[in-house]
């Protein structure tokens, strides 16, 4: 990576032109990098494991239990677990939840199905974060369209976090794409630096314009993880436990999650 001295340099040219930049804060050092890839590795073998046994006719609890077992086996802890009161080790949001849904053993996978499993996890102080979509069974062509163009949604978005460029592309990108396929992109939720925290700054929308927003530099890390929905974009979070958001329509939403690395010529995936 270049100098750090150059970065800070190269940054003080963009803010002294008026331009948003990252604070010292946001820019992870080699060390930490190192610490964040190490989480993260873990943090996509637990994907792995999920994708491995996930079937219709198992509970959300279920795909707690693989979570929770998998994550300890690497020596990791499961960061959602008792994280501002959330009660489990990952998020399970089923059809028309659009995130933070809380597994049940009650609530049972059913053949058409569609399943967002949303993983962080805590190892020797680092965070890694993903999610990924799983069709269930038979899927409607509705559904099942809606849940790739999301996943392309999210490949446009992380092509698209380049260095010394701004984060309005990534939501530029990510809009795009959804709204020609008629869809609606969420704009409560959004990514977000992670690392040395489950939650950093900055908030990375999945709507903007580009040539907007923060500079984007070589070694900040931070999610991209766009949440589409098949209808409008209008959200509600479940009085039943406060954590839950649904599509006010009822229609399906889709999201899949990355943790990107920015470098010297584009960026890093480090989560999967």
């Amino acid at each position: 990576m270049t100098d750090l001295a150059e970065i800070e340099e190269k940054i003080a040219e963009y803010a002294a032109k008026g331009y948003e930049v990252p604070s010292k804060d946001m820019i992870k050092t080699p060390e930490q990098i190192a610490g964040i890839r190490a989480a993260s590795k873990i943090n996509t073998a637990v994907l792995d494991a999920v994708a491995d046994k996930i079937k219709v006719g198992m509970s959300t609890d279920d795909i707690n239990t693989i979570v929770y077992e998998c994550t300890l086996s690497h020596g990791a802890i499961p960061a959602p677990l008792n994280y501002e009161g959330f009660p489990k080790s990952v998020c399970t949001s089923i059809n028309e939840e659009i995130c933070h849904g809380i597994p049940d053993p009650n609530v049972i996978l059913k053949n058409g199905d569609i399943v967002n499993v949303d993983v962080t996890t805590f190892y020797k102080g680092f965070y890694g974060d993903a999610s990924r979509m799983f069709m269930l069974g038979k899927v409607n062509p509705q559904k099942k369209n809606l849940v790739l163009i999301t996943k392309e949604c999210l490949r446009r978005g992380v092509e698209s976090a380049k260095p010394w460029r701004f984060i309005g592309d990534i939501g530029a990108a990510v809009s795009a794409l959804a709204h020609k396929h008629g869809y609606s992109v969420v704009k409560e939720f959004g990514g977000h630096g992670v690392g040395l925290e489950m939650h950093e700054e900055p908030f990375i929308s999945h709507v903007g314009k580009k040539n907007t927003g923060m500079l984007l530099v070589p070694g900040m890390v931070f999610t991209i993880e766009p949440m589409i929905n098949m209808g409008r974009p209008d959200l509600y979070v479940d009085s039943a436990n406060d954590w839950t958001a649904v599509t006010e329509d009822g229609k399906p939403s889709a999201q899949w999650e990355h943790t990107i690395l920015i470098t010297e010529n584009g960026q890093e995936i480090l989560t999967y």
